[in-house]
């Protein structure tokens, strides 16, 4: 447990603070649909399911209508979550496509989705319980809030406005920066002069975290793994294993600094 407070709390979007598995799917479906040239476009009822419980293992967004074709074809769940990159490069290979190809045609049906039914698509967007409250808490003290986030700004910009919290656009780290977000991490630091233990980052991928790990002049950033977010049971045992990286709960989070 850490007893000091940060002077920065830099949170990830999606898998920390929003829950946006409805929309990855409903999107992942419309692609896959796409994609494979299907004619009956309801999915099945247990896919949603599946696909959120495999989430985890997706690291680029081309991957999700893949795993529903993954799962489609019958491949056991324990079987993606062990071998996903091997599987995802079999289907490609087998169907002969392309990962950046797909990956176009999901931003592609999102933007127009947003385009055209803005509300719609924010609305399958859900907060983890607590987590707006936590936040809002934060905002008020001495504590400075960033989010740094692979989802467009303006986005995590809007929905957390319809829950009260009206963060500027200097405070959101979206996607459109395209900078790793360790370099963003690296830039608060050196714009708010503070020392790197005095940040603490909290994110749901492990790979992230570590790779945070691997700059040396961020050896002393606290790192947070958000075990309600998008991880797998073994990224989970990773990181309570790591001297670097903390296991976070939910519940943990809604509480005060020194209970971390």
């Amino acid at each position: 447990m850490t007893a000091t407070i940060p002077k920065i709390l830099a949170l990830d979007f999606d898998g920390v603070i929003c829950d946006g598995l409805i929309e990855y799917f409903e999107t992942s479906w419309r692609t896959y649909c796409q994609v494979w040239l299907l004619a009956n476009e309801t999915p099945p009822d247990d896919l949603a399911s599946k696909f959120y419980r495999l989430r985890p293992v997706i690291e680029t967004g081309w991957e999700m209508p893949v795993l529903i074709k993954a799962l489609l074809e019958g491949i056991a769940e324990e079987e993606i979550l062990q071998k996903w990159h091997s599987i995802n490069q079999k289907i490609l290979l087998a169907d002969n496509l392309n990962a950046k190809e797909i990956g176009a045609k999901l931003d592609n049906l999102r933007d127009e989705w947003i385009a055209t039914d803005l509300n719609g698509w924010l609305s399958l967007h859900r907060f983890y319980p607590g987590v707006i409250d936590k936040i809002k808490a934060i905002t008020a003290s001495t504590t400075k809030l960033y989010i740094i986030s692979t989802k467009e700004g303006r986005f995590v910009q809007q929905l957390l406005q319809q829950e009260g919290i009206n963060l500027g656009s200097e405070e959101i780290f979206g996607k459109e920066v395209k900078r790793p977000k360790y370099e963003i991490i690296r830039e608060l630091i050196e714009l708010h002069k503070i020392s790197p233990e005095t940040l603490w980052f909290v994110e749901d991928r492990l790979k992230t975290l570590q790779l945070v790990d691997r700059q040396t002049d961020l050896k002393d950033v606290k790192l947070f793994l958000a075990n309600w977010g998008y991880n797998t049971p073994s990224e989970k045992v990773t990181a309570q294993n790591d001297q670097r990286i903390q296991l976070l709960s939910l519940s943990q989070f809604a509480q005060d600094f020194s209970e971390w």
